[in-house]
């Protein structure tokens, strides 16, 4: 060990004097607070006061060959500069003292120094050339690995993608008018469409890859780009083409398809009206079969019944219109048919009108219109007639008989785009939890006045509480919809009544949860938060709509509801109900014993943090509901109350259920994921998250757990308690796990996430 040329005294003043002296502008104030302290000094001896004095003479300042002496002899050192530490220029310049002396207590009149004069690192580590030790999150867990984990089988397809969404058309920026955001939007949807993403879920023969999964996974990684563009892509090539595949027949295929994907046939999806947003069932345009011409007339009876909010309503030059089929007089229910809306040279045909929507809330980027019919008149070809047909003889023909379930089984081939709606809304999330929690884990403020350094936004409880379950529910939702679109797509299964229940729930919590994420990410990043640089504020203008398009959230909710009370198989009137009860009374006792006291109150931390007691918890909270819920409609028809009318007095009963019912279910489906982790490193943490996610839902339904007498108060106070000491412990590792939410460098864009 080399000896310095100062005596230890001395040493341990070098580095504060450096610094002192980087700007050359030593304040009177500045020399008072260090003058003093060398004074009280106990340490020092007279030659080591004197030759300190010395340096801090302002007529007689350090020359630039000392400097650069005392800077050598810091760095010769190769001690690390530990940010955290709560006095970390005063224990850095003792560490410095100790690799040359054998001796260095800590000085007491050093930290007097540091703490007078408000140093704080970021002012001066980049004077010294050593090591920085920032510790602002742990290296044990490699977000590589958790991103390969969470990519699983779609690996490739997501790889190749995110390095796709790298070319310059995708680059982010502030766009002042919808019609320039427009046009942005369209180049990058064709851009998309030219590298074969549009046509990415069709057969191949018409230029896809027949993946509808790697279909949803990219629609989160397009969020990562701008909240327009992914809607505007899910327009044309999920609801548009969508349609044409899943309703059409190879007619339709062989004349449209390729084209739609290829976004040289641009088109949208007309199904809601103004009068009739979510009850499809009731919408009131016409089409109406005129035998003599062989033609269908598209027509719109009344000023509230146009077609309302239709995305790509200006681009399009054609739609997908929803209208209630009318051949002989008889009215067959609600089919899809295609009818052109512009000419080539993009003009509006005859009985056609659209009007711009305007501008929104977000989404300003996908061009919204209202479409108007007066009597338009399209082949009969033009049905899309998987489901239902109008033959050459011009009678009406299905081989589903039954005009509900002929309904149901339309809609629920468009289950899929209530996924991506959903794995959108994820993808928001996950962008604005990476921004909030890197700008936490830079950004410092307040601390205990006795640290010199401020504290990290994410060291404090509160920070942690408020984002680190947010980044839990993302894993698990994220898990939760690559089940269920691997589910929706398995032909092995072709009744989709199942999955259509518990996707309408899942799309329900799912949203609902992304708009509060986003929200909680611009409170926790206060006014930086708040700039549209940031990027949380076109995703919270953007995703705001997700809770209420391709089903509003409450409706999807008693959708789910009704799945559960009927078992998935009966479907819910007057005169059907009271099977659905039977099946209800063979499968729940009517009931439930008061639990054991001693369960109720159960604290410790094998309980709490075992996976059975979560299961356990939802699925009582799910069959009770179920239970009490049947019995009081049961009560209400008894009485003699028509079936709907029962279902309106039991409708926020119903929505409750809607909800317990889809997070049971998520973290089923993520149990069932983390249990075939084979690296036990990965696994533990995957489960991690997983109790966190499951406390904080107790957590947050504890009113009704104690109503219930399921828990007791000791037992939610200590749900609670646990809640925050996961996110503590969670806490060093909250980097790595937004990091593994994978989302490019190029789409990080946020000058606080940097």
């Amino acid at each position: 060990m080399k000896k310095s040329t100062y005596s230890p005294g001395v040493l341990q003043y070098i580095p504060f004097f450096y610094v002192i002296w980087s700007d050359n502008l030593v304040s009177a104030s500045e020399l008072n607070v260090v003058q003093k302290a060398i004074g009280e000094d106990s340490s020092l001896d007279p030659a080591d006061r004197k030759t300190l004095n010395g340096l801090l003479d302002v007529n007689r300042p350090p020359s630039d060959t000392e400097q650069k002496q005392w800077k050598q002899l810091i760095s010769n050192s190769k001690v690390h500069l530990v940010e955290r530490d709560t006095y970390p220029l005063a224990t850095f310049s003792q560490n410095v003292v100790c690799h040359y002396e054998a001796q260095c207590p800590f000085n007491e009149q050093l930290k007097h120094i540091e703490v007078n004069l408000g140093i704080q690192p970021n002012h001066y580590n980049h004077l010294f050339d050593v090591a920085v030790t920032h510790e602002v999150t742990s290296n044990f867990y490699d977000a590589k690995e958790i991103d390969i984990l969470l990519k699983g089988k779609h690996a490739n397809v997501i790889d190749t993608f995110r390095a796709v969404l790298d070319d310059p058309i995708f680059k982010w920026d502030i766009h002042r008018t919808k019609e320039e955001f427009r046009e942005v939007v369209l180049k990058q949807v064709q851009f998309l469409a030219y590298k074969g993403y549009g046509a990415m879920a069709y057969p191949e023969a018409y230029g896809g890859a027949m993946d509808m999964e790697g279909y949803a996974t990219i629609f989160e990684n397009m969020m990562y780009v701008d909240g327009s563009l992914t809607i505007k892509f899910g327009v044309q090539f999920g609801l548009f083409g969508g349609s044409i595949q899943k309703l059409g027949t190879k007619k339709h295929h062989d004349r449209y398809l390729q084209k739609t994907g290829e976004a040289k046939l641009l088109g949208c999806f007309a199904m809601t009206e103004t009068g009739h947003g979510s009850n499809v069932r009731g919408i009131k345009t016409t089409a109406v079969y005129d035998k003599g011409t062989d033609s269908i007339i598209i027509h719109t009876p009344g000023k509230n019944d146009n077609k309302e909010y239709i995305g790509n309503a200006l681009h399009s030059k054609m739609a997908s219109v929803f209208a209630q089929l009318i051949v002989d007089g008889k009215n067959e229910g609600v089919h899809a048919i295609l009818v052109p809306l512009r000419d080539a040279d993009h003009q509006l045909l005859p009985g056609v009108r659209v009007e711009d929507n305007g501008y929104k809330l977000g989404l300003n980027g996908v061009d919204n219109g209202k479409i108007w019919f007066d009597q338009v008149s399209v082949p009969r070809e033009n049905l899309l007639n998987k489901y239902g047909n109008i033959t050459e003889a011009g009678t009406y023909y299905s081989e589903i008989k039954n005009p509900n379930k002929r309904f149901f089984t339309m809609l629920g081939t468009l289950v899929g785009g209530r996924i991506c709606v959903a794995r959108a809304g994820l993808g928001g999330a996950k962008m604005a939890l990476a921004v909030a929690v890197k700008h936490a884990l830079k950004r410092r403020q307040f601390n205990d006045s006795i640290k010199v350094q401020e504290d990290l936004l994410m060291d404090y409880p509160s920070h942690q509480l408020r984002l680190t379950p947010l980044v839990a529910s993302a894993y698990v939702y994220q898990i939760t919809l690559d089940k269920m679109m691997a589910v929706y797509c398995d032909d092995s299964q072709p009744d989709k009544r199942k999955v259509e229940t518990q996707v309408a729930g899942l799309k329900s919590i799912i949203t609902w949860y992304a708009n509060d994420a986003i929200q909680e990410c611009r409170e926790a990043c206060g006014g930086k938060g708040y700039l549209i640089e940031n990027r949380i504020a076109d995703l919270k203008g953007d995703v705001d709509i997700f809770t209420t398009f391709e089903g509003d959230n409450n409706v999807l909710l008693q959708l789910a509801a009704k799945g559960v009370l009927s078992d998935f198989k009966a479907e819910f009137n007057s005169a059907g109900f009271t099977a659905v009860l039977k099946l209800l009374g063979s499968r729940l006792n009517d009931k439930f014993n008061t639990m054991n006291p001693a369960y109720t109150n159960k604290v410790d931390k094998d309980h709490l943090y075992n996976p059975k007691f979560h299961k356990h918890a939802f699925d009582y909270r799910t069959r009770r509901l179920t239970y009490t819920l049947a019995m009081r409609i049961r009560n209400y028809i008894k009485k003699g109350m028509p079936s709907y009318q029962a279902f309106l007095k039991v409708q926020s009963h119903l929505l409750m259920l809607g909800k317990a019912y889809s997070v049971e279910l998520a973290y089923q489906t993520y149990c069932d994921f983390t249990e075939n982790i084979s690296d036990g490193k990965n696994k533990e943490l995957f489960q991690k998250l997983g109790t966190l996610y499951a406390l904080s839902e107790i957590r947050k339904d504890a009113e009704w757990y104690l109503e219930q007498g399921y828990i007791g108060g000791t037992k939610s106070k200590a749900v609670r308690q646990r809640v925050e000491r996961l996110c503590t412990e969670l806490r060093s590792h909250i980097g790595v796990l937004v990091d593994g939410f994978g989302i490019p460098d190029h789409c990080m864009s946020a000058p606080i996430a940097k």
